[in-house]
């Protein structure tokens, strides 16, 4: 049974090489969708072909982070590609069974025994808690260990599932993988979550690098604060008001339901 990743990039050299590399060790194929990247991604790419990464196709970049057109377009590769499992991932996750010792590959492999189809993801949300805190060029997931677990819904994350010939990634904005008949296991995976490395990075990002589409925003009501960024409500949280996966396990007792980087107050 092969299970592919869906991933697709502009300018993610930053989290490529880890997550490329996290993905083959899982057990867990890729396959990449470039938007424009001008960062060296694409390099970072091309060295992991026939190394658990099976394509690399190229999409123009039209000036903002599309991500309808992301979403139709992962749609079409998993009829394409076959009757696989596929994942919705992205550059800055790294997903991972709960139990320990058990890779990615043997946790969906078991769900689909079981009769499964679909799987939910527990989200772990990994940030600096101080403004001079710089994990950029660094193990970022060594230099940030300190998490909150995100739920601002229930199901937040069905991105895995097994090849559905309907499948409906848009409904969703990509959290949920929607088609008749699912089957979704009752025991949800883990997602490792790190959407920005440092004070400057997240900055960097959300006021200059990442142009959302105004449609998806007005039509969609999709990217929320992140289309609107605005610097004087972002904030880190502190450590004590986090918890340390590493030390405490997957605690889930305390669910964040808005970002403390997008003004989001904490539970």
């Amino acid at each position: 049974m092969r299970i592919i990743a869906l991933l697709a990039i502009r300018n993610e050299a930053l989290y490529l090489e880890r997550c490329l590399r996290h993905l083959a060790e899982q057990g867990v194929e890729s396959y990449l969708i470039d938007n424009d990247s001008m960062d060296g991604s694409l390099e970072i790419a091309r060295a992991w072909l026939g190394h658990g990464l099976i394509g690399i196709e190229s999409r123009p970049y039209p000036g903002f982070y599309d991500w309808r057109g992301i979403l139709e377009r992962k749609t079409e590769l998993a009829t394409e590609l076959g009757d696989h499992w596929y994942i919705h991932h992205d550059a800055d996750e790294i997903r991972q069974s709960p139990v320990p010792g058990q890779t990615l590959a043997a946790a969906i492999t078991a769900a689909d025994a079981a009769g499964y189809d679909a799987i939910d993801f527990l989200e772990f949300v990994f940030v600096p808690t101080a403004r001079e805190q710089d994990a950029r060029g660094d193990d970022y997931v060594t230099a940030l260990p300190h998490a909150y677990y995100f739920q601002p819904n229930p199901l937040h994350r069905v991105n895995a599932w097994r090849h559905a010939r309907t499948v409906d990634l848009l409904s969703f904005g990509g959290h949920r993988a929607e088609f008749p008949g699912r089957r979704l296991s009752p025991e949800p995976l883990i997602l490792r979550h790190y959407p920005f490395l440092s004070w400057t990075h997240l900055l960097n990002k959300y006021q200059h690098e990442r142009q959302y589409s105004a449609y998806e925003v007005e039509k969609f009501g999709w990217h929320g604060k992140r289309a609107c960024f605005d610097e004087r409500e972002a904030r880190l949280p502190p450590p004590e008001a986090l918890i340390r996966p590493d030390v405490e396990g997957w605690r889930t007792d305390r669910p964040w339901t808005a970002h403390p980087f997008l003004g989001g107050a904490a539970p």
